[in-house]
């Protein structure tokens, strides 16, 4: 993740954890344009052979664990440094575009729709010429591969590969053909599907260079695995990465059930909660009160919720690590400077002291633009606190806030969401982005 909209303002900033995340001020009405990757994902599969499990949906709309399997591609390859999105679709995808404008409004996607179907090949190739990459990831809809992005794509680059496959070593399968690779890490051979007691797989993950692939010869309908792959493997610079992170494909029923147990979230256990947890909360509305419809300018203008610094004490004594995440647009519009938010920060750090309790880092967007990737409910913000605090677990994580762009920030991050009424008394429990809602901060804290 590039770290030039990053800065550090303090100038003993808790060990350099406090960021400002921004991209420079830009008029409304430009483009939003991040440093991020750019990733397509081919999702216009039928999923003919989970009809006897899943009703008439693209593949990668099966539900696993509550959620369309999209959801979970989507919000890995956000969480690798994937900024921009590219959905190839096909086969019902209006039922994908409707998910896409109701769930992930604020994601920077396009979308490219196959009139009759491409091949996935074809289908690649429509998607690329909306690419304003380089190099571009290819990933498929109904696999999830999670491999270290950042390092797959170093890889690709710095061997000017034209098409660098991430494989995934397996044992005692017969679903998958093998990949052979020469010392070079270049492709040996592609081989048939059978019986094999050892073998590296293709996983479906690859970088590819656009203005290569787009200069390619070939019909308008093919098969990038075998048109492309198999078929110029010896005529193109083509690589392949071992990586051995998890790997699944819920193309048939028996990994399609499968999928619905290792991607569950067991219900929030509050008794559970130890040092191995990470408190994420929201700021306005939730430690301090909020202003309508405006910005909390200056530190005359932060107060504390009754109770809250208190509460601090009990997270303290709870949770691991406490992080602050919180919009702060009123800085990208000019509303107030970068030192007037450093100067309220250190007044909320400084009442959470007087009570005993630390706060371990802060994390704000000051982006005028919903599509900013460190926007809630986007989940940046999460994704550079992980980077800081390596030993934090989202999976034992728990995001805190009073609005439901908070609660979507947590699901996409993939923490748990405890939800405060403080601002919206009226708010409808149970709901699908909110596992667990208390009226206050500190009915929170007296809860665990």
């Amino acid at each position: 993740m590039p770290t030039g909209r990053r800065k550090n303002i303090y100038p003993n900033p808790l060990k350099g954890f406090i960021r400002f995340l921004m991209k420079e001020n830009t008029s409304t009405k430009e483009v939003a344009k991040w440093n991020g990757y750019e990733a397509i994902i081919l999702a216009g599969g039928l999923g003919t052979r989970l009809r006897s499990v899943v009703s008439d949906l693209p593949k990668c709309m099966a539900p696993v664990a509550g959620k369309p399997f999209l959801f979970y591609v989507i919000n890995y390859l956000r969480s690798q440094g994937v900024e921009k999105f590219i959905f190839s679709l096909g086969y019902k995808h209006e039922a994908i575009e409707e998910y896409l404008a109701d769930q992930f409004n604020t994601l920077d996607y396009q979308v490219a729709i196959e009139e009759e179907p491409l091949g996935t090949g074809g289908a690649a190739r429509l998607a690329c010429t909306k690419a304003t990459a380089g190099n571009v990831l290819l990933a498929n809809g109904d696999t999830m591969f999670r491999v270290n992005i950042p390092e797959l794509l170093s890889f690709h680059d710095s061997h000017k590969a034209d098409c660098t496959l991430s494989l995934k070593p397996m044992e005692k399968f017969d679903r998958y053909g093998v990949v052979e690779l020469n010392a070079d890490k270049s492709i040996k051979s592609f081989k048939e599907k059978q019986y094999y007691e050892t073998g590296l797989i293709n996983g479906g993950l690859y970088a590819i260079n656009t203005a290569g692939f787009l200069a390619e010869k070939f019909p308008e309908k093919f098969s990038f695995e075998k048109d492309y792959l198999e078929s110029k493997f010896n005529k193109r610079k083509m690589l392949g990465l071992v990586q051995n992170g998890y790997f699944i494909d819920i193309g048939i029923p028996e990994d399609f059930n499968r999928a619905q147990t290792e991607f569950s979230h067991a219900p929030l256990d509050l008794k559970k909660i130890d040092k191995s947890w990470t408190l994420f909360l929201d700021r306005d509305g939730v430690i301090n009160h909020q202003k309508d419809d405006s910005y909390i300018l200056n530190t005359g203008e932060f107060v504390f919720y009754d109770g809250v610094p208190e509460a601090f004490k009990i997270f303290a004594n709870k949770f691991g690590k406490i992080i602050i995440i919180t919009n702060q647009r009123g800085v990208g519009k000019g509303l107030m400077t970068e030192n007037d938010l450093a100067a309220v920060h250190q007044k909320m750090k400084d009442g959470v002291k007087e009570a005993g309790a630390v706060i371990n880092g802060i994390y704000y967007c000051t982006s005028i633009h919903n599509n900013h990737p460190d926007r809630k409910p986007n989940p940046g913000m999460a994704i550079h606190a992980k980077k800081d605090f390596p030993d934090i677990d989202l999976d034992k994580s728990v995001m805190v806030g009073n609005n439901l762009s908070d609660m979507r920030f947590g699901r996409n991050a993939g923490t748990y969401t405890v939800f405060v009424r403080t601002t919206k008394p009226q708010q409808q429990f149970p709901h699908r982005d909110i596992d667990i809602i208390f009226d206050s901060l500190p009915d929170f804290a007296k809860a665990l």
